[in-house]
Parts: structure tokens; sequence; C-alpha cells
């Protein structure tokens, strides 16, 4: 299971982003992951639904037999995701309105999204990776 993970932050995104599209055809999927920073005193995400899901989210991608490139974005701490111009809120391939959400994207563009309420239910995770 080649699990590929690159990170970026908002500040880096769009030369990481650049680097995970190039390799997306080498994949049998390719996801985003919009996670919010950690917290320096604790190593944990400042969000819980973060904390819920990237287990889960990592446990079913790493169990799988197919490649799978995965781009970890982290958002920002509270304050910066909170602004209502946060860029990837309001980019338009994105339309973020809550952290985590896992992305499908394929040909370029969202093939499917998991939002923060859901991205830790293992069935909908599966659902995603096989694309139905």
């Amino acid at each position: 299971m080649p699990l590929k993970v690159l990170e970026a932050t908002v500040s880096s995104f769009d030369g990481v982003f650049e680097k995970f599209r190039s390799e997306t055809s080498n994949n049998k999927a390719n996801l985003i992951l919009f996670l919010a920073d950690k917290d320096p005193a604790t190593s944990l995400s400042w969000c819980p639904d973060c904390v819920r899901a990237e287990p889960v989210i990592y446990k079913r991608l790493e169990a799988s037999p197919d490649n799978i490139g995965i781009l970890k974005a982290y958002v920002g701490d509270r304050p910066t995701w909170r602004n209502p111009q946060h860029p990837w809120r309001v980019d338009s391939r994105f339309k973020l309105t809550g952290v985590p959400t896992l992305i499908r994207w394929e040909n370029d563009v969202v093939k499917g999204r998991l939002e923060d309420h859901e991205a830790h239910l293992e069935n909908k995770i599966e659902a995603l990776l096989s694309d139905k």
C-alpha cells in the first residue's frame, strides 16, 4: 500500500498543490485532506473533529492495496480559519465550510467530499475511495 503524503500550509499550498497534481496519474485515488493546525502546547489539532477523523482516515488509507496520493493541507490556527475570507473558504475549487474536509480530486476537479461531521465514518471514507 503505497500511500504518498504531501503536506502544505496556506502559504505553501500553491507549489505543493502543483506537485500533487503532477503525480495524480500515478495513483488509483487522489485525496486532499483539509485539517486544522496542531496546537503547539498539546501537539494535537485545535479542532476536535480533526482529532477524531485523522486516525480513522489514515487507518483506511493505509489498508488499501492501491496507490493513493494525499495532500494534507493545514488551514491555520483557529482565528485564521474563522476569517470568512480564508483563501480556501473563497476558493471556487474547494469552498470549504469546515474542517476536516476530505476531498477526492480527479481530472482536476472535486469528485466527492466528506465534510467535518462525516469525515470520521469508515463507510463514507470507503465510498469516497471507491468513487460510489
